[in-house]
């Protein structure tokens, strides 16, 4: 029996291995030349792709990376890695020890989308439904994903977004910001002081281990119950939590959890 080639199934694979060679992404001129394709078929092939969330077009550049519709696929195919089961002992226990409601999430190009929530126990509390999502720029977990961008690819991401005024302490001086990010890449977390909301201050770290699917999670807390001394304390929890995650997401990829 003679065997179905697929030609455009074949064709979009190989636009889609060339684009997550890519760290910068990849134009419709370049994939073309790169697959010796023409620009028609390319730009027909990725506006399809795109339609699908499996490549994402920077309206900046004009280049095309991998959707966030692919990168979940990939994450499905480490079957026996489940982020929000890995994460919820560590989140659970992170919750009890400060007093803050704790979330797990993923980046979504430019939005971050909560996996999880350990809520804080009390009448009042911060929480969010699971599924729903927040700015990227929303205070500390965004700079946290943002830090782990190269500077060029962070800058670009500014520049086509802009800094939103939140809050009066919200950081819309790029300098500054960017001053936030070198410094969350040396401390391993970073600090929402009522940037996003007023009176509610917060903690994000990341998780490593995942690749390119990029995941943290966050402690948040009003700012009433949080000075500065309990905030630091947070800080150094949240910081030893997600590395107990990480550890976790490592040892279930070696086989050994």
């Amino acid at each position: 029996m003679k065997k179905y080639g697929a030609p455009s199934v074949k064709k979009a694979f190989a636009i889609l291995s060339v684009i997550s060679s890519s760290k910068d992404g990849m134009g419709v001129s370049d994939l073309a030349k790169k697959l010796k394709m023409a620009k028609s078929t390319v730009h027909g092939m990725t506006s399809a792709l795109e339609e699908l969330g499996a490549v994402m077009r920077d309206p900046l550049t004009k280049k095309y990376k991998l959707g966030f519709a692919l990168l979940e696929i990939g994450r499905s195919a480490y079957s026996q890695i489940d982020l929000q089961t890995s994460a919820r002992p560590v989140t659970e226990e992170l919750m009890e020890k400060t007093r803050t409601s704790v979330f797990l999430g993923i980046l979504n190009w430019d939005q971050v989308t909560i996996l999880d929530i350990v809520e804080a126990r009390g009448d009042l509390n911060i929480t969010a439904p699971v599924g729903s999502t927040i700015p990227l720029f929303a205070g500390a977990v965004g700079k946290v994903f943002l830090a782990s961008m190269p500077e060029d690819q962070a800058d670009k991401m500014i520049r086509s977004k802009g800094l939103p005024r939140f809050t009066d302490n919200s950081i819309v001086d790029r300098d500054i910001y960017f001053n936030e990010l070198r410094q969350v890449r040396e401390n391993g977390y970073a600090v929402d002081d009522e940037e996003y909301i007023l009176g509610v201050r917060a903690v994000a770290a990341p998780l490593i281990g995942l690749g390119q699917l990029r995941s943290a999670i966050w402690a948040v807390g009003f700012k009433a119950s949080l000075d500065e001394t309990q905030l630091q304390t947070l800080a150094r929890e949240t910081h030893a939590a997600a590395g107990a995650i990480s550890q976790r997401i490592q040892e279930q990829l070696l086989g050994k959890a």
